[in-house]
């Protein structure tokens, strides 16, 4: 069963700790935090105060996503702050082997975040190391874009890839994960979904009947002409 995880970018900011406690309650598994830098995306989001602010609220792990210039740069910065998972781009920093590996050093579980244009195979030399991968099916920097159609294929070919070389890390889906396609991304090999506006985070129901509604939609029967033309 994929795991469950908010973007925090998506809830209601000036309750936030009242948001997390609400989604505990619904059973989340996991939070999944946005930083922004205004460089990397033309976006600014949530920072260090703000996590450590929050990071008392629940025992689950942060999953914290930098889409900022030189990552390094703030590794330590998250550490402190309660970071669990971290993930970075590729073309956000001269040295991603080094970058991975500070992460890794730090007891925080790595990730890379592929941007859509951005190759399966630009990780040949660092998929050994990293924890997860993040596939975003929109372009980075905010939220309620559409799906990218032909990210659907990107997570098929990125599920084989990992089986071809027997790889072991987890795959993370992130952009307009919406009920819709839950079911297929899932399907296709997404273990981590990043829920935002259109699923978790849709003001007409619950975060309890979001999280449920979820979870019975990561077991539907999916129509595959839907994503393999």
């Amino acid at each position: 069963m994929a795991k469950v995880g908010p973007s925090l970018m998506c809830a209601k900011l000036d309750h936030l700790r009242d948001e997390m406690k609400s989604l505990e309650d619904a059973k989340v598994d996991y939070y999944h935090l946005d930083i922004m830098d205004g460089q990397f995306v033309p976006n600014f989001t949530l920072g260090p105060d703000l996590i450590r602010s929050v990071r008392g609220v629940t025992n689950k792990p942060f999953d914290l996503h930098l889409m900022v210039n030189d990552p390094e740069r703030y590794i330590d910065i998250f550490h402190h702050v309660g970071a669990d998972m971290m993930s970075v781009h590729l073309e956000a920093t001269t040295h991603i082997h080094r970058t991975l590996e500070k992460i890794k050093q730090l007891g925080i579980k790595a990730g890379v975040a592929l941007n859509p244009s951005t190759s399966i195979q630009s990780i040949d030399y660092i998929a050994d190391m990293v924890d997860y991968v993040c596939v975003m099916t929109v372009n980075p920097g905010f939220s309620g874009q559409t799906f990218i159609p032909s990210m659907f294929k990107k997570i098929e070919l990125l599920k084989n890839y990992k089986t071809q070389h027997n790889y072991n890390f987890e795959i993370q889906v992130d952009g307009n994960i919406s009920f819709e396609n839950i079911p297929k991304v899932t399907e296709l090999g997404a273990d981590l979904l990043v829920c935002g506006t259109s699923s978790l985070f849709n003001q007409k129901i619950t975060y309890q009947e979001g999280v449920e509604k979820i979870r019975s939609y990561c077991k539907s029967p999916v129509d595959k002409e839907l994503y393999t033309n």
